[in-house]
């Protein structure tokens, strides 16, 4: 039988490039997609990025996805990086960033547990070494498909969000982190559309609700039925429709949507509730929720 009708591999791979911030958690990404059988690399000359994702495209006995772990620790890297992802996207490979960061006095901790220096401080403390790092892969942060911001994640908190990024298989898949805040705890850094419901009136000051928390039916109905929820609701979700179908035409996979109240107890835990049930059931479209400030109060 003539083979023209069986699969043929491509030449290139599926590339990931896994960076960002020193004591994010890089390593621990790349284990958990080793896990899922991706094919990792740490620390592979930018230059030989195109070389590698070639070979692997043309290789059967090789899995089509390669994940790039890359430390970035010199703008002369930096330079090398930002040419090799553009041969990468001529080759025709398709090609996608996961930045992982955390907050500065997270980073701070985890290299003080581990009694190690940061790679920049230099003869500076680690805070200097943090703040060098920031100036340097801001560019790279800023055009990230994917941002986890590891702040609150252990090690099996991220090997878990990992895992949820990358085990989908078939049609783009758009992963949507719907997650509710308060803003005096500050605002979620990896929000990508961010929503201020503080216009409800807050359920704090009505005293049956007060020691309830969104997730409660006499809450949600509260709010829920509020002058203008439903209407703000169905047009959110309406509004995020024709954003769905451009990511999947980008090729981006995950979005974070901050709903944030004052202390993130009631109004923005309903509302993030109530929405994030309506977007699951839009086709191809995978939601994790998540209440940061619950139970901080």
């Amino acid at each position: 039988m003539s083979s023209e009708f069986e699969p043929v591999k491509p030449d290139t791979a599926e590339v990931l490039i896994i960076t960002g911030m020193s004591g994010a958690g890089r390593t621990t990404a790349a284990h958990s997609l080793e896990d899922l059988g991706w094919y990792v690399v740490d620390n592979l000359p930018p230059q030989l990025f195109s070389t590698m994702a070639q070979l692997i495209g043309k290789n059967p006995d090789t899995p089509l996805k390669l994940a790039l772990v890359v430390d970035v620790r010199s703008k002369e890297f930096f330079e090398s990086l930002q040419e090799a992802m553009a041969q990468l996207k001529t080759d025709g490979a398709e090609l996608r960033v996961l930045f992982l960061d955390a907050s500065d006095d997270v980073l701070v901790r985890r290299f003080e547990t581990l009694r190690r220096p940061h790679p920049l401080q230099g003869d500076g403390s680690i805070l200097d070494g943090i703040a060098a790092e920031r100036e340097l892969i801001a560019q790279l942060r800023e055009h990230a498909e994917m941002l986890l911001d590891t702040s609150d994640f252990n090690v099996h908190d991220l090997t878990t969000a990992t895992t949820e990024l990358f085990t989908e298989s078939g049609p783009i898949v758009i992963r949507l982190n719907v997650i509710s805040f308060g803003f005096k705890y500050g605002v979620p850094q990896d929000s990508n559309y961010i929503a201020d419901v503080r216009f409800i009136p807050n359920p704090h000051w009505v005293p049956a609700l007060r020691p309830y928390t969104g997730t409660d039916q006499p809450v949600a109905e509260y709010v829920l039925e509020q002058d203008g929820v439903q209407a703000f609701i169905e047009n959110y979700v309406e509004m995020m429709k024709p954003v769905i179908e451009g990511y999947r035409a980008e090729n981006k996979h995950y979005a974070t949507l901050a709903f944030g109240c004052t202390g993130g107890k009631h109004r923005s835990v309903a509302i993030t509730q109530e929405i994030a049930k309506r977007l699951e059931a839009y086709p191809g479209v995978r939601v994790r929720i998540s209440h940061r400030d619950m139970g901080r109060e």
